[in-house]
């Protein structure tokens, strides 16, 4: 009989000033995962760690927790209490972690990879408030604020806050297929996964209270999926003009309604594949593309991958690479 294969490992590193809400998704997510992960919490400088809050932390583990680890995750701190490079014990641990060992980063999190120069050259995110410092500070680094995450192979970053939950949510899906990462999802009673980047969340004028919004419109289309939908069709379904229409879709959801209708009808198509036995050309038609090859090129656009490629990845014994 096959030995059960061991959990993947999670190291979670604190640092000064770590904010506490985002340092316990990690646990909370991947811990959620009936036992296919399990996640330590590690400091530099000592057992207690001070947060951005009124209160330390006691951390049992040090830094040797790294050598240990299958991924380390780094929640946010408070970067006013770091300075622009990181202490030479911060950027060793980092640098000189086991090959292949992945790295996450939560919010200003990803400052501490930059600094360490693990994302020159790659692209990444961080909270949409600290866009123009980080661009600053590492104009090598090929940021896009609009996003909750960016999946750069064997490094993640993420936006602020709550898209912690959405990148340790992507990980599970990425590890062990959707029926997983949907089962965590249901377990920490949040969405699994949310549309839109956080360009939705960036400070605007507050819209006027008696205004429509596009939710109705949204909810619908991804009901009617299957059918071809058109700017009409939905600006139609709203009540609204297109041009209208448009701007307070993208308001609402930090991207085109045409980019969001293709989005969906990926995931969708990518939750099929995982789940049935049906034909490309079939699952193609329930999702609302017109044909198989329109299906394979938006799957290879969105994922690189083949939806053969994509359904062996995923309905295989091993866990995926990616």
């Amino acid at each position: 009989m096959a030995a059960e294969p061991r959990p993947h490992r999670v190291a979670v590193l604190a640092l000064d000033g770590v904010y506490p809400f985002e340092l316990g998704i990690p646990s909370r997510v991947f811990g959620a995962a009936d036992g296919r992960y399990r996640v330590r919490t590690c400091a530099l400088d000592g057992p207690s760690v001070r947060t951005n809050a009124d209160f330390s932390i006691a951390v049992d583990h040090g830094p040797e927790l790294l050598d240990w680890a299958d991924t380390v995750v780094i929640p946010p701190f408070d970067t006013s209490r770091v300075a622009r490079d990181p202490s030479p014990a911060l950027r060793a641990a980092l640098t000189g972690l086991r090959p292949g060992t992945r790295l996450v980063s939560i919010c200003t999190g990803a400052f501490v990879l930059a600094a360490a120069g693990l994302l020159d050259g790659r692209p990444a995110t961080t909270h949409w408030a600290l866009t123009d410092v980080f661009r600053s500070w590492f104009p090598h680094v090929d940021l896009d604020p609009d996003v909750l995450f960016v999946d750069d192979g064997d490094v993640l970053t993420s936006a602020g806050a709550a898209s912690g939950v959405d990148v340790c949510l992507h990980l599970v899906r990425r590890d062990h297929g959707s029926k997983v990462a949907n089962h965590v999802a249901r377990i920490c009673v949040v969405p699994p996964w949310r549309d839109g980047g956080q360009a939705q969340y960036i400070e605007h004028p507050v819209p006027d209270p008696d205004r429509t919004g596009t939710a109705a419109t949204r909810q619908w289309a991804l009901e009617h999926l299957h059918t071809p939908l058109s700017l009409a069709d939905l600006a139609a379904h709203a009540r609204m003009s297109r041009r209208t229409f448009v701007r307070r879709f993208t308001e609402e959801v930090g991207t085109s309604p045409g980019r969001w209708l293709t989005a969906q009808r990926v995931e969708h198509a990518r939750h099929l594949l995982e789940s049935t036995d049906l034909a490309v050309d079939e699952v193609a038609s329930r999702v609302g593309f017109a044909t198989g090859a329109s299906l394979r090129q938006h799957l290879r656009t969105a994922l690189g991958v083949s939806p053969a490629a994509y359904r062996r990845t995923f309905r295989g014994t091993a866990p995926a690479a990616g």
